[in-house]
């Protein structure tokens, strides 16, 4: 972005200039989501490559269905985000993913994982935070569901409990932390 080029204050000021659509706000949108939502891909995906493809993605996805976010059913971030966690979880369960994953090279091993892993994460945020708030068991299923990429079902036969628990307490959790983030 450059420096002669207006800066939104506010989310709703930047929302109106992305209708419009205007080039620098595409721009300062990037500038301030993109290190969340690398962070939430790259929880999922747990491969840095992978993951700034499936920003690059977001991103494209984002700008082609901006026109279909709707403010009043909530805030521009969560928006932003549950794109993002549902192109890396559509990542992770496409055929191409799962056959290349099974054969990586031993440079891409667990242990190269751990350590690129130390770059952004949401905890930078205060996401991490507000997911202490939450009692354990909705905790558990929120990080499961959210950053670790694991479907409602998925989460309710790792915790061998009913799916229906797995929904009520991620819809509880969900009510929790948008009172937290009020």
């Amino acid at each position: 972005m450059s420096p002669n080029q207006p800066i939104a204050t506010s989310e709703e000021e930047l929302v109106a200039r992305l209708r419009v659509p205007e080039d620098a706000a595409v721009g300062q949108l990037y500038d301030m989501y993109s290190p969340a939502l690398y962070g939430v891909i790259l929880r999922i995906v747990k491969d840095t490559e992978v993951a700034e493809d499936v920003l690059q993605e977001c991103f494209v996805k984002i700008w082609s269905s901006f026109s279909s976010y709707d403010a009043s059913k909530g805030k521009l971030f969560t928006w932003l985000i549950n794109i993002a966690r549902n192109l890396a979880i559509d990542k992770i369960r496409s055929r191409q993913y799962r056959v290349g994953s099974k054969t990586q090279a031993l440079e891409k091993s667990q242990i190269q994982y751990t350590a690129d892993s130390s770059g952004f994460r949401p905890e930078h945020i205060g996401l991490k935070e507000l997911t202490e708030k939450l009692n354990p068991d909705q905790k558990k299923v929120i990080d499961m569901m959210y950053f670790d990429g694991f479907t409602q079902s998925e989460v309710a036969e790792e915790l061998e409990i009913p799916l229906g628990t797995v929904k009520t307490r991620a819809r509880a959790a969900i009510k929790a932390l948008g009172k937290f983030l009020k």
